[in-house]
């Protein structure tokens, strides 16, 4: 298997083809600091490393300083790194279909609200404790991951996870439903 893309590497690829390829950009040959619109799609090797060249993409139409949603999924991601470019407005990643052992690296995101890492390699608790830091989180999706597969099989996922994140409101595609939340819809 070849050694993968970086987020500088994949946008140093965009600059160097950008204008041979695509007559719908609005900048064609303009560099990626001063381009509006860029386009990491469809990588070839696949992106494999998160780093902090999001930061160069200052003048893009959804500028870093305004990325609400990211969505990394179907690449080779190993860890979670560079996102501190959008730290300050991510509501929602997606890295679904990476290689991700852990969440670390996430805790940066204190608007983070979505976490979709279905089909990674998450094996521990310790590989998601980092999400407790964020004050917004509430819907994750972690299907597929060995730690849900395991806990699913035990009985027991639903209840830990609504145990170790009590602001939880939708695990993996369903609503959580609480004791407490009966007991007062019953009041």
């Amino acid at each position: 298997m070849s050694k993968g893309t970086s987020i500088k590497d994949a946008i140093k690829i965009w600059v160097g083809s950008i204008a041979a390829r695509v007559p719908e950009e609005k900048n064609p040959g303009t560099p990626s600091s001063e381009a509006t619109i860029v386009k990491l799609i469809s990588m070839q090797p696949f992106i494999v490393k998160m780093d902090a060249s999001l930061a160069a993409l200052a003048k893009c139409e959804l500028s870093v300083s305004l990325v609400q949603i990211l969505s990394l999924g179907r690449n080779y991601i190993k860890k979670i790194e560079g996102l501190d470019a959008v730290a300050d407005t991510l509501e929602e990643l997606w890295i679904s279909y990476n290689q991700i052992e852990r969440l670390n690296g996430i805790e940066c995101c204190k608007k983070l609200k979505v976490l979709y890492a279905s089909n990674n390699k998450i094996k521990a608790w310790d590989g998601i404790t980092s999400l407790q830091a964020l004050p917004a989180f509430e819907e994750v999706l972690l299907m597929g991951n060995p730690l849900e597969e395991k806990c699913t099989a035990d009985g027991n996922w639903i209840s830990e996870m609504s145990k170790k994140f009590p602001a939880l409101k939708k695990l993996d595609g369903k609503m959580i439903i609480r004791e407490e939340e009966v007991e007062e819809a019953k009041e």
